[in-house]
């Protein structure tokens, strides 16, 4: 992820002259495309380009998505909580679904869905395990 690109204009949304004149955080909160998690305040986007070569299951899986949604597009970030560690482990990245409002996990050739899984029990507080940064 070291290019940044600005967003196609056909994606983006334009800007209001009341939002141009928002400032901090209230100018970061306006929706600027129709993929916002990745558009920056400025309509850029950092990107990363995936290969079917050298990554056909990644490859497929963004092209699947691109099907039934018409934006091949998806987000990659780091998979953790804040104050975590980064998952590791297909055990951490079970772990870490479970604990949090995410609906679906792909791991590896799998997509498991949060409805379809057994209740998910904790013995300890686990949101005190880690300090935050």
């Amino acid at each position: 992820m070291l290019l940044v690109a600005p967003v196609k204009r056909e994606r983006q949304v334009p800007m209001s002259d009341e939002q141009r004149r928002l400032w901090g955080i209230d100018k970061l909160n306006v929706v600027r495309s129709d993929i916002p998690a990745v558009t920056h305040i400025d309509y850029s986007a950092r990107i990363q380009t995936v290969a079917r070569d050298t990554n056909p299951n990644y490859y497929d899986l963004i092209k699947e998505f691109e099907r039934l949604t018409g934006c091949g597009v998806v987000v990659n970030t780091s998979f953790n909580v804040r104050g975590e560690p980064i998952v590791c482990t297909p055990a951490d990245a079970y772990r870490c679904f479970m604990r949090t409002n995410i609906d679906y996990l792909v791991l590896g050739p799998f997509l498991l869905d949060k409805a379809q899984q057994p209740e998910w029990k904790e013995t300890v507080d686990w949101k005190r395990e880690f300090q935050l940064d």
